[in-house]
């Protein structure tokens, strides 16, 4: 085993939506950890692009997918089987919002938001099954890390109703996937981001200048960046976080923590 804690090395990982946002902060982190890396976005030239500029930081691997309906998750697995092999990690991190005042939030906005938050990372987990306990050993666990947000955890007053509610949702069903996979020597985390620079926060950023209010809001003052998301997840996967499971562990900045 090597000496450094956080090491990745032999290691091969999935993480759905890693072609933008906070995914690819977290593929980049996997890569520079030693990690074998699959990427999944909705578009295939987008999926292959990021895959390619991550090439050098190690196997980056580009499966094209649209998460929306647990087929899709079902033939994800396959291809991923089928290229990679092994999985040791698998970041549910692919995700889907909709913000609209209460007096005119649509029905539609719910069926969809809650498909690619909730029902595809228990489809990916239930599917990767025979892999992830083919990874995991007692003392090296194979790592499934569900991606939150603070507005699962407390109001964050956004107008996202469906995605506060999916998110919330996906924090309860990492504890009881935690509760469930111990004993076949996989481990379940939430890791639940505040905010970050990404498509999903670009209304708060005015020409890469932060809605000063935004900032008042965040205890310590700034938004996240990327070795803030990739170091806490690389630290999860690795030897350091063997022994942590059905934690809900916010970056945020100390929204959650100090509000």
């Amino acid at each position: 085993m090597s000496g450094d804690l956080f090491d990745l090395t032999g290691k091969s990982a999935l993480v759905t939506g890693g072609a933008q946002g906070l995914g690819r902060m977290i593929a980049e982190g996997l890569l520079r950890a030693g990690a074998t890396v699959a990427i999944t976005s909705r578009k295939t030239d987008v999926c292959e692009g990021a895959a390619a500029e991550m090439a050098p930081l190690g196997r980056c691997v580009a499966l094209p997918a649209d998460l929306s309906t647990p087929e899709a998750a079902v033939d994800l697995v396959a291809r991923y089987r089928e290229a990679v092999g092994p999985c040791h990690i698998l970041v549910n991190n692919a995700g889907k919002t909709w913000g609209g005042a209460i007096d005119s939030f649509p029905d539609k906005a719910w069926p969809g938001v809650m498909a690619v938050n909730v029902q595809t990372p228990f489809t990916m987990v239930r599917e990767l099954l025979p892999e992830l306990a083919g990874a995991g050993t007692e003392d090296d666990p194979a790592r499934v890390i569900n991606i939150g947000s603070v507005a699962g955890v407390k109001t964050e007053r956004l107008n996202a109703y469906s995605y506060a509610a999916s998110k919330a949702a996906v924090h309860m069903m990492t504890r009881d996937l935690a509760g469930d996979l111990a004993e076949r020597n996989i481990t379940v985390n939430a890791v639940i981001p505040g905010f970050f620079p990404t498509k999903m926060t670009a209304h708060f950023l005015d020409e890469e200048k932060v809605d000063p209010a935004l900032l008042a809001h965040i205890p310590l003052k700034r938004l996240g960046k990327p070795d803030d998301i990739a170091g806490l997840v690389v630290f999860l996967c690795s030897r350091a976080g063997a022994y942590i499971t059905g934690a809900q562990i916010p970056v945020d900045g100390g929204i959650v923590g100090c509000g």
